[in-house]
């Protein structure tokens, strides 16, 4: 039988529906623990608990806690997968640090859910008894960390969660599932192409997100360029391109040697110098801004600030958003 390390971690899989107020209140206790027996019939489980937090709650502090834990399993070696239990609302940003910052075959896997445990249709212990069933899985090495909900298996790079609430909301625009749950088995479609590993021992960076609009201009950035930022990236209008009149601030920005990283505020495609019109995509690139490769803002904002701890080489950097 397998060993499998959880790492429970709070999130709505661990919180119940208070049945005057219909709010969702955390456990005292994760009610995962107490079905441990059916986990058991599965694989050899080892709980870890370092916190039980909602996502929102969740910092860089927390993540790498997670990937400490981590480390340390698979420096003592004898384990076969890992699995965490986690809010969905940063679950993304969370699977995508761990994504870039630990370099194991051993299989990693992130679940959550949408219902908590005493509503009716919950889906908690169901995603994560089919994570286990992926973590066990020969096929699931060698894949990165994957997202694993709804009978779906995603990848950390690609997931994101597209719904407040409905069961399926986590997808991964243009790319789909790289494998699916099924009642016997578990069927992966393709193997992913992975990125670059840069593992770190702290997240110190401060990186910033900001959301371009029609009719913006550049107080905001005059503002960010006086505030003690590493990093910035930009969610901008189509296939890169931002009004005009926010130009004088993002200059000031890059003037001061803060790194600027452009992704789409669409959800599918990818930012591309186009466009050569005042703040469009030719104009930005030429200005030294760093074209990201398909991620959302979420998680380019993690690929900065991990980068940023590696280096302050900006062709460095761009060659990693490129991949």
């Amino acid at each position: 039988m397998k060993k499998i390390v959880v790492i429970l971690t709070g999130g709505t899989i661990s919180m119940y529906e208070d049945a005057n107020s219909k709010s969702v209140k955390p456990h005292l206790s994760n009610p995962l623990l107490d079905k441990a027996d059916e986990m058991e019939k599965m694989a050899d489980i080892i709980f870890e608990t370092p916190f039980n937090l909602p996502s929102p709650h969740i910092t860089p502090k927390e993540m790498l806690q997670i990937k400490k834990i981590i480390d340390r399993y698979l420096e003592k070696g004898g384990v076969d997968g890992f699995v965490i239990t986690h809010g969905t609302d940063t679950l993304e940003e969370t699977a995508y640090f761990l994504n870039l910052t630990i370099e194991t075959e051993v299989p990693i896997i992130i679940t959550g859910a949408m219902r908590s445990s005493n509503e009716i249709g919950t889906d908690g212990f169901y995603n994560f008894l089919t994570s286990i069933r992926t973590a066990v899985h020969d096929q699931a090495k060698s894949k990165g960390v994957l997202v694993v909900l709804n009978d779906e298996i995603h990848t950390a790079k690609n997931v994101t969660k597209t719904h407040t609430s409905n069961l399926s909301t986590f997808q991964s625009p243009q790319y789909g599932p790289i494998g699916i749950v099924t009642k016997k088995e578990i069927v992966f479609h393709y193997h992913p192409k992975l990125e670059s590993k840069l593992p770190i021992k702290e997240l110190t960076k401060r990186v910033e997100l900001v959301k371009a609009y029609a009719g913006m201009d550049a107080s905001f950035f005059y503002y960010l360029s006086q505030m003690n930022i590493d990093g910035l990236v930009i969610e901008a209008l189509g296939q890169g391109n931002l009004p005009p009149m926010c130009l004088p601030g993002v200059k000031a920005l890059l003037d001061k040697k803060i790194p600027i990283v452009l992704v789409s505020r669409c959800f599918n495609g990818i930012v591309e110098d186009i466009y050569a019109y005042e703040g469009g995509g030719v104009q930005l690139k030429q200005m030294g801004i760093i074209f990201s490769n398909g991620l959302n803002g979420q998680k380019a904002r993690i690929k900065l600030q991990i980068a940023l701890e590696k280096t302050n080489d900006l062709k460095k950097i761009e060659s990693w958003f490129h991949e």
